[in-house]
């Protein structure tokens, strides 16, 4: 009878454990772990019911938000990485900056001081959501252990949806130790005006691009990272192929196209090739996949390309026209736009240019 009994009681579920499972259920079977006073009912939670997730130990902090980030590059899954409060949160951040920059998905778990500590100087408390603000694509203090489940999907789903970037969940110690009944792991999620998918690029719109390239004389196509992340380096390869047009990448868009292919320029800015950037210099028009006008790349931005029409296509509509203006701004799936003008793109009448550039 005392067993019948059990098997009807609500399940009763920590914070700790509540985080613990998430991870489980959202495919996470490597974390990178720091521990500390604020972060150890977590740590304790995965002997629980962390099983399937590999622990790794870094010997800072930083290290292990690094190792996250080459988790998440490497594999193309979100990167995971867990620190306590104060000084061990802090050393996430330089980490966390570089993810943003370079839209890596990784969401990074702090400990933190009690909720009812919070604000009062307490022993190793950060406001780590304060000092993460402007470097996270979104960043969460949890004050209540109903909320959760729903943060903690909305985090996995913010981290690696439309452009990826690093999530911050900032966890008090009483919400770790908190306890909740008949705990629903798939909530539905509240994230009002976020539009991860880019709209589909107007048929008009794939049109004037195609006759602005028909019309170009020293054309030249500027790949970024947006390339590798949208999974378009095969339509890009299409599109050189079928246009002729030279490409240059950023370092984030190595791998986009061989560098022993005959129409790469390899990289351009103060990193790249000089007959890259002479390129750029002197073209009268630029296609910008998946970049943003780094100054790295650009130098002085008004005299960047400063004789070209600039057609810039990226996913994260905040890009366009941030650092360089664009004639023609879209923002798309650099995938999709690349399959749909594949479909009607002809080749210029650049033989004159291609001989000038490979020289």
């Amino acid at each position: 009878m005392s067993t019948a009994k059990a098997a009807t009681e609500p399940q009763v579920m920590t914070g700790a454990d509540i985080l613990v499972k998430s991870l489980v259920e959202h495919g996470v079977d490597v974390l990178f772990a720091y521990p500390g006073g604020c972060s150890m009912p977590m740590h304790q939670a995965l002997t629980r019911f962390g099983g399937s997730i590999r622990t790794i130990l870094p010997r800072h902090e930083q290290g292990g938000a690094f190792a996250a980030q080459g988790y998440a590059r490497s594999t193309g899954k979100v990167g995971v990485v867990m620190a306590t409060s104060g000084p061990g949160a802090t050393n996430l951040v330089t980490a966390i900056a570089d993810a943003k920059l370079d839209s890596v998905p990784i969401v990074c778990i702090t400990g933190q001081v009690p909720t009812k500590a919070i604000g009062s100087d307490a022993f190793q408390e950060t406001p780590m959501v304060e000092v993460c603000r402007g470097i996270t694509k979104h960043h969460y203090l949890v004050t209540k252990v109903s909320d959760l489940p729903r943060i903690m999907k909305e985090a996995f789903h913010l981290a690696q949806s439309g452009r990826p970037g690093p999530v911050l969940i900032d966890m008090p110690k009483d919400v770790q130790l908190g306890d909740l009944n008949d705990v629903d792991m798939d909530p539905p999620m509240d994230l009002p005006g976020y539009e991860p998918a880019a709209p589909i690029v107007p048929s008009e719109t794939i049109r004037q691009i195609a006759a602005a390239i028909k019309l170009a004389r020293r054309p030249v196509i500027y790949a970024g990272g947006g390339v590798i992340l949208g999974e378009a380096s095969e339509e890009l390869r299409q599109f050189v192929n079928k246009t002729g047009i030279p490409v240059t990448t950023t370092v984030m868009g190595i791998g986009a196209i061989s560098p022993d292919h005959e129409r790469s320029l390899d990289w351009l800015g103060m990193h790249g090739a000089a007959y890259a950037n002479y390129a750029v210099r002197d073209c009268d028009l630029l296609i910008a996949l998946g970049v943003r006008f780094d100054d790295r790349v650009t130098g002085k931005v008004e005299a960047f390309a400063k004789d070209a029409k600039i057609i810039h296509i990226d996913i994260d509509g905040s890009e366009l026209n941030k650092n360089k203006t664009a004639h023609i701004p879209v923002r798309a799936d650099v995938k999709q736009a690349l399959t749909e003008l594949n479909k009607v793109i002809q080749q210029p009448e650049i033989s004159d240019w291609r001989s000038i550039v490979s020289n």
